[in-house]
C-alpha cells in the first residue's frame, strides 16, 4: 500500500526534474542562436510590439487598481497604530518591490505565456515546425529566440509603467478618500525612496520575463495530441509560469533585500 504514493511522488519529482532540464537546455539553445539577433531584429521588434505595446492597457488597469486597493488596505492596517502620514512611503515600497513586478509578471504569464504556448503548440501539432526544419530553418532561432528577448526586455519597461500608475492609484485614494494632502503623500514617498528598491524590482522583472518566455516556448514546442493537447499546453504554461514566478520572487527577494 505504501509503494503507490512513493512511486507517484517519485514520478512527479522525475517529471519536474525533466522539465527543469528541458527548459535549461532550451535556454542554452536560445542564447546560442542569439548570435543572429541583429539579422533577425525585425522578428524581435515585432514580438516586442506584441508583448509590450499590446499588453500596456491591461497592465495600466491592473496596476491602477492595485495601487488603489493597497492604499486603502494600508490605511485600514495603520488605523490606531501608525500615522497616515507614512501611507505614501508604505504603498510605494510595496509597489516598487513586490506588487509592480509580480502582478505585471502574472499579467504577462496569462496573456503572453499562454499565447506563446498556444501558438507554438498549434504549429507543432499541425507539423509546421517540422516544415521549418525540413527547410533548414531552426525553430529555436525563428520562433523561440525572438519571443524570449521580447519578453525579457519588455517586462521591465511594463513594470516601470506599473510602478508609476500604481503609485498614482494609491495617491488618488489617499487624497480623495482619506484626506491626505498631496504634499504629505509624496513627501512620504520621497522619504522612504531608495534607488536599490527600484533596481531590485526591475531585476525581478528581467527574471520573470525570461521565465514566462522560456516556459511558454518549452511547453509549446513539446505539445502533442491535436486541439486537446494545445488546450492542455495553454493551461500548463500559465500554471508553470505562475509557480516559477513566485519561486523566483522569493529567491531574488532573499538575495537582493
Amino acid at each position: 500500500m505504501l509503494l503507490t504514493p512513493i512511486r507517484l511522488l517519485g514520478r512527479n519529482v522525475l517529471d519536474i526534474l525533466q522539465k527543469f532540464g528541458g527548459m535549461t537546455l532550451l535556454l542554452s539553445q536560445i542564447l546560442s542562436e542569439s548570435r543572429s539577433i541583429f539579422r533577425d531584429r525585425m522578428l524581435v521588434i515585432e514580438q516586442m510590439h506584441l508583448v509590450g505595446v499590446r499588453s500596456l492597457p491591461l497592465v495600466c488597469i491592473t496596476s491602477l487598481f492595485t495601487g488603489a486597493v493597497s492604499s486603502w488596505q494600508a490605511a485600514y492596517q495603520f488605523e490606531g497604530f501608525v500615522s497616515l502620514s507614512y501611507l505614501g512611503g508604505a504603498t510605494s515600497l510595496a509597489i516598487f518591490i513586490e506588487l509592480g513586478p509580480v502582478l505585471t509578471a502574472f499579467v504577462m504569464a496569462g496573456r503572453i505565456g499562454s499565447s506563446i504556448a498556444a501558438e507554438l503548440g498549434t504549429m507543432k501539432v499541425t507539423e509546421q515546425i517540422d516544415a521549418l526544419e525540413s527547410l533548414a530553418i531552426s525553430p529555436i532561432r525563428y520562433l523561440a529566440m525572438p519571443r524570449f528577448w521580447a519578453a525579457f526586455l519588455m517586462l521591465p519597461l511594463l513594470t516601470v509603467f506599473a510602478d508609476v500608475i500604481g503609485v498614482f492609484g494609491a495617491y488618488i485614494v489617499a487624497n480623495n478618500l482619506l484626506d491626505i494632502s498631496t504634499t504629505m503623500f509624496f513627501d512620504s514617498v520621497q522619504y522612504f525612496f531608495e534607488v536599490r528598491n527600484i533596481f531590485g524590482g526591475l531585476a525581478k522583472a528581467f527574471a520573470f520575463g525570461a521565465t514566462v518566455a522560456i516556459v511558454g516556448c518549452f511547453v509549446g514546442l513539446r505539445t502533442y495530441g491535436g486541439a486537446e493537447g494545445v488546450g492542455r499546453s495553454t493551461i500548463e504554461a500559465f500554471v508553470m509560469s505562475a509557480a516559477l514566478i513566485l519561486i523566483n520572487d522569493y529567491i531574488m527577494a532573499t538575495l537582493i533585500f
